[in-house]
């Protein structure tokens, strides 16, 4: 008896704890996954426009039968998918130890997903402003972040450079606090903003990020002169953390598109990309962040080296002449 296949995926892999983790976590390119991303992409947007929408007064009570089934349903969806994800998670050799669901229940995404449907419940069990309860509907959004490719990029080189833009931020209150005492002991008898260190601390932070609200500036020639400086610094400043992320996202592009270029030979390796390797590859493309032109252009190089490539003996590996 044949079984059915979906991508690479069996019809009985749908009821087995490794199928259900690739489909849900599987590795780019698993057509079961990305199926699963981009319905769980549409319901998130879907849920986030609804609750947008139902903000207006005279449409929520118009549609409130309606706005309340959807909303239904989709905590049903996200609370299967919650506890599906942990079930399924002892797959990962990150989370097979003992504690291991405890220690993914305790993880930012699947905290992320919990705060998606504990609204709702909070809800249905105890009394609570049901206008605060729909915009707290509003952090699904953070979901996208699990199903977006942009989202995964971004939170990939935040977390890579963590370190570094901590130690950006340590030296900017190094120097906030510095300003503030500066500001503090020149204008302390002019300007009464300026009349112990703590409140001057929030001209020095929006002085620095260059904001300027003006709703306090300095009074002496001193003080503007002081300001100045503390201005001119804090362009520097702010740029020091753009300059770092700028930094991880081109090294973590890199990566990606070297990456992509791993499964570009891996495909080519028999000569020829099939059409089922150019289904995975163009799924792989867009998961990882690679634009079509780049891997057009992969393809093409590697094709390019390969027929460049003197031919070689199947069982040595080494050219033959």
């Amino acid at each position: 008896m044949t079984r059915k296949t979906f991508g690479n995926m069996t019809q009985s892999d749908f009821f087995t704890r490794p199928g259900l983790y690739r489909m849900l976590e599987g590795t780019p390119g698993h057509l079961g996954r990305r199926a699963v991303r981009i319905f769980l992409a549409i319901l998130i947007l879907t849920n986030v426009i609804a609750v947008v929408v139902e903000s207006v007064e005279s449409v929520g009570v118009a549609h409130k039968t309606a706005f309340l089934a959807f909303e239904i349903v989709s905590v049903v969806i996200f609370s299967f998918e919650y506890l599906l994800r942990i079930w399924v998670c002892v797959e990962n050799p990150r989370y097979a130890r003992p504690w291991g669901r405890l220690r993914f229940a305790l993880s930012p995404m699947a905290l992320v997903d919990l705060l998606a449907i504990l609204p709702f419940y909070l809800g249905a069990l105890i009394s609570v402003d049901t206008r605060m309860l729909r915009s707290l509907r509003l952090l699904r959004i953070f979901k996208l972040s699990r199903h977006s490719s942009s989202m995964d990029l971004l939170l990939t080189v935040i977390r890579q450079e963590t370190a570094s833009v901590l130690s950006a931020m340590f030296i900017m209150v190094i120097v906030i606090v510095l300003a503030a005492s500066g500001i503090y002991m020149i204008e302390r008898e002019e300007q009464p903003a300026f009349d112990n260190i703590p409140k001057a601390m929030w001209w020095a932070a929006v002085t620095l990020t260059t904001v300027g609200y003006g709703d306090v500036v300095p009074q002496t020639v001193f003080g503007k002169i002081f300001g100045l400086v503390i201005t001119v610094a804090g362009v520097g400043m702010v740029a020091l953390p753009a300059g770092i992320l700028a930094s991880g996202f081109s090294a973590e592009f890199q990566r990606r598109r070297e990456e992509f270029r791993v499964q570009v030979k891996g495909a080519l390796a028999d000569g020829d990309v099939t059409v089922v390797e150019e289904v995975q590859l163009e799924m792989q493309r867009d998961e990882l962040g690679v634009t079509k032109e780049e891997a057009t252009l992969m393809i093409r190089t590697e094709q390019a080296d390969i027929a460049g490539s003197p031919a070689k003996c199947p069982h040595c590996g080494k050219a033959l002449r």
